[in-house]
């Protein structure tokens, strides 16, 4: 009998999280109801921010925070290219151009050093901000980042789409990524990759209450229910001085990105599980390192980062395809032949057409070094000690027949 597929990731739904969904559908409000209150304010202390604004994926939390920068054509913005497009997609629909960093070979990370390289291709263009991604769940060094940026008058941001439940070292204390210690904003995926998940879904997390309430007036079409806001005061309100019920303003257009009440009630039941779900997988990268010991240098873990413990999204491997003989195509073949699922992150983005036709042919060295080695094995916390054994037997068993 054939083993199932292992996927590089996969979601983990269980009776509760379903429970959670049908509370809410045979409740009042599917949509803009507390179930979105209740999640952003757990989001929150979560992370340690001061405000969460939940959005429909985080493709809409990234294009909402390059929104919130009020970007002009003028300005640019620093993406590393080891990244998913939606980093650098959000900053060309908000209206800005990308200078695409590179990135640590090893890590897939951009430091500082290749930060100061950015700005410096910038050329004409005002860098207003950047944008580093703590890959696979890992964490960059936001100090050292945030040096860089203060130095430059740029405003820091993260994409931490990976990193859930990641933590770092700070001046002596353990902080959540998210909580927006040296940045600005910071943003979230619930895909159901991810290390948890509200099927869709994605957030902003910022300390900056002004910036907050502007998140979720770009969330939902640039409107505003708030008294405060209001510039027509004769059309907002009563002879009496009262609002009128009815009515909203347009402040600025923006897109519908609001999270539905539906996906917010999952999104909130598996939040309460992240410290379960980091510690599992946490668990099965453990056995992986010590298991893909021996295979080493042929295939061997990303490295660990000191001072961050990563609430993991991915487990990335790094192969010497050309050392094994093989390229990365026959291996990820072979490895389905036995059931075992994989995945790259990611094709540099630097390489995508759009952008060599609007930037030319970049070079980035770490970046294509990265890309070059990378497999996404799987790891999700329905995997079991033994899937583990499964994964890096098929992969020996591969490295073995290469001849």
């Amino acid at each position: 009998m054939s083993l199932p597929m292992l996927r590089y990731g996969r979601q983990s739904i269980e009776q509760d999280d379903i429970d959670a969904v049908i509370a809410v559908l045979r409740g009042d409000f599917l949509t803009t109801g507390p179930a979105v209150e209740a999640f952003e304010r757990a989001l929150a202390a979560k992370t340690g921010a001061r405000d969460a604004i939940v959005c429909s994926s985080g493709t809409a939390a990234l294009h909402m925070m390059a929104m919130a920068l009020d970007l002009s054509p003028q300005d640019a913005v620093v993406v590393p290219s080891m990244t998913f497009m939606g980093t650098a997609s959000a900053v060309r629909l908000a209206g800005a151009e990308v200078v695409f960093a590179d990135v640590n070979p090893e890590t897939g990370l951009m430091e500082a050093e290749h930060l100061e390289d950015a700005v410096a291709r910038a050329g004409p263009h005002r860098v207003k901000a950047a944008i580093p991604v703590h890959l696979n769940g890992w964490a960059c060094d936001m100090n050292a980042l945030a040096a860089v940026a203060d130095k430059r008058g740029i405003v820091l941001l993260e994409d931490a789409a990976h990193a859930i439940g990641t933590t770092v070292t700070d001046d002596g204390r353990r902080i959540a990524v998210g909580a927006c210690a040296r940045s600005k904003m910071a943003i979230f995926s619930f895909h159901p990759v991810k290390t948890i998940t509200s099927a869709e879904g994605g957030a902003v997390t910022t300390n900056d209450d002004a910036l907050a309430a502007r998140l979720r007036r770009l969330r939902s079409h640039g409107i505003t229910h708030n008294p405060a806001d209001f510039a027509d005061r004769a059309a907002a309100f009563s002879p009496q001085g009262e609002p009128n019920p009815w009515y909203h303003e347009m402040h600025e257009p923006a897109p519908n990105y609001r999270l539905s009440d539906v996906h917010c009630a999952l999104g909130l039941s598996q939040l309460k599980k992240l410290d379960r779900f980091v510690a599992r997988r946490h668990a099965l990268a453990e056995r992986y390192d010590n298991a893909l010991s021996r295979l080493a240098p042929l295939v061997r873990p990303v490295p660990r980062i000191a001072g961050c413990e990563p609430g993991l999204h991915l487990y990335a491997v790094l192969i010497d395809f050309a050392a094994l003989g093989l390229d990365r195509a026959t291996v990820m073949h072979r490895l389905r032949d036995r059931g075992v699922g994989t995945q790259v992150h990611y094709i540099p983005v630097h390489r995508q057409p759009y952008y060599r036709r609007r930037y030319g042919k970049l070079s980035l060295p770490g970046a294509d070094a990265y890309y070059a080695r990378e497999l996404s094995l799987p790891l999700f916390p329905a995997m079991q000690d033994d899937d583990v054994v499964r994964v890096v037997d098929a992969v020996s068993e591969i490295v073995a027949s290469r001849s």
